[in-house]
């Protein structure tokens, strides 16, 4: 026998159990088909010179030789596999992901998802084809949700005593990003957290961005209400003088009259919590002096807190001093009154003397107590200056001019403060 010849000799008288005995394996592809020649058409397709030619099926590949031989040594000329088609492996959009029905292998389909607060944009699926590429993947997340925020609830805010303005606190909300939960800025428009915010509705807003610039807004009002009293008049005959506002919780309006009028009622008054005013309705009403008293003091009482008075002392009417100065403070009485200043004349000599204030007329023994008081000769001219605490400020042998007067009274620490809210008040002569 030949071996060495690649055939395998075959006679008539050959040993029956060799006619038609294969040569090499059988020819089995699971997912694939085969095509067969033999050299001499014989119906095994596995005798030696076999030639047979592989072809996977749809999703397959082949891996090995897609042409094999049947050889002398009774095995194939290679190897042979269908495999199943692998794609690559998907990328993994950012927040986000997918699920697969059969991994990366032949028709799996895959199905792109998003995280929370992102939407899909692109492929919603991908299908592995059998040239091992996936039908899409374009894919990817974007972040289109909006962030959220809450403002503060800001209620109805009183301003304190004494002022138009409240000062208002809240804490800064804090805003949330439903995908990466990160916020790229938070604007405030409106007056911050812990401001003086005045009187009436103040509308304020929070913007929020997150990093896809999507932005949210909310919005709150401050309402700062001010207590209010109704607004007081200013007395007939005089002035008055508020601070702050005037009509606001906790305000002061003092009032003050005009010469020659005293004060009725409250001096001052204050705007209380329940918008209603304290103490008593103020009037200036006439000064209505008692010249029935019984003694000089008590007619000076009456002028205590309220006039200045100056005290004029001759021996007769006809006493050229006299005349001179009481010639000279008729044409003052405007700078008298606004001063506050009484005048009191004493004139003669007991029991003959009268006295006066304007025209009412002090009884003789009543003038006579108040020459003694304030140790007043009858004999001479004479005139004294009393501030309106009664002190004797000012003593006078000869006439002087008003204007004299009036300078020494303006260096009176009380006149100061008269002099300013007269100014205020617009009152001159």
């Amino acid at each position: 026998n030949d071996s060495s010849s690649g055939y395998w000799p075959y006679t008539d008288d050959e040993d029956v159990r060799y006619t038609g005995v294969p040569w090499c394996a059988p020819v089995k592809v699971k997912h694939g088909h085969v095509s067969c020649q033999t050299p001499r058409g014989e119906r095994y397709k596995n005798v030696l010179g076999t030639r047979c030619k592989i072809r996977c099926k749809t999703g397959y590949e082949m891996h090995g030789s897609s042409e094999i031989l049947c050889m002398a040594s009774k095995q194939w000329s290679g190897n042979y596999a269908c495999r199943e088609v692998r794609c690559p492996k998907l990328a993994m959009p950012s927040n986000g992901g997918y699920k697969c029905s059969d991994g990366s292998y032949f028709s799996s389909r895959c199905q792109f998802f998003c995280s929370p607060g992102y939407m899909l944009r692109g492929d919603h699926s991908a299908t592995c084809q059998s040239s091992r590429t996936w039908s899409g993947g374009n894919s990817v997340c974007v972040d289109v949700d909006p962030p959220v925020i809450k403002c503060p609830n800001i209620k109805e805010k009183t301003a304190e005593p004494g002022k138009l303005t409240a000062k208002v606190t809240w804490d800064t909300p804090e805003g949330k990003d439903t995908a990466d939960g990160i916020l790229t800025d938070v604007i405030l428009k409106g007056k911050p957290s812990g401001s003086q915010f005045p009187e009436g509705n103040h509308k304020l807003s929070y913007t929020v961005f997150d990093r896809a610039e999507n932005k949210a807004t909310c919005r709150f009002s401050v309402r700062v209400r001010v207590r209010r009293c109704t607004p007081l008049s200013v007395p007939d005959n005089g002035w008055m003088k508020c601070d702050s506002a005037g009509d606001n919780y906790g305000a002061t309006c003092e009032f003050r009259c005009l010469g020659g009028y005293e004060l009725r009622g409250s001096a001052a008054r204050v705007c209380q919590f329940n918008m209603e005013w304290s103490g008593l309705e103020t009037s200036c009403a006439p000064m209505n002096i008692n010249v029935g008293v019984q003694s000089a003091a008590a007619l000076l009482d009456q002028f205590y807190e309220k006039r200045r008075i100056l005290i004029i002392s001759a021996p007769s009417a006809a006493n050229h001093y006299y005349r001179f100065q009481m010639t000279n403070l008729q044409h003052a009485q405007c700078g008298l009154d606004l001063r506050h200043v009484t005048v009191i004349e004493l004139v003669g000599v007991y029991p003959a003397q009268i006295g006066r204030i304007r025209h009412r007329l002090i009884p003789p023994r009543l003038a006579l107590q108040l020459r003694l008081l304030l140790q007043l000769s009858q004999n001479s001219f004479n005139m004294v200056l009393l501030d309106k605490q009664g002190m004797d400020k000012q003593r006078y042998t000869f006439p002087i001019t008003a204007a004299e007067i009036f300078t020494t009274i303006d260096t009176f620490p009380l006149r100061t403060e008269e002099a300013i809210l007269q100014k205020e008040a617009g009152q001159s002569c």
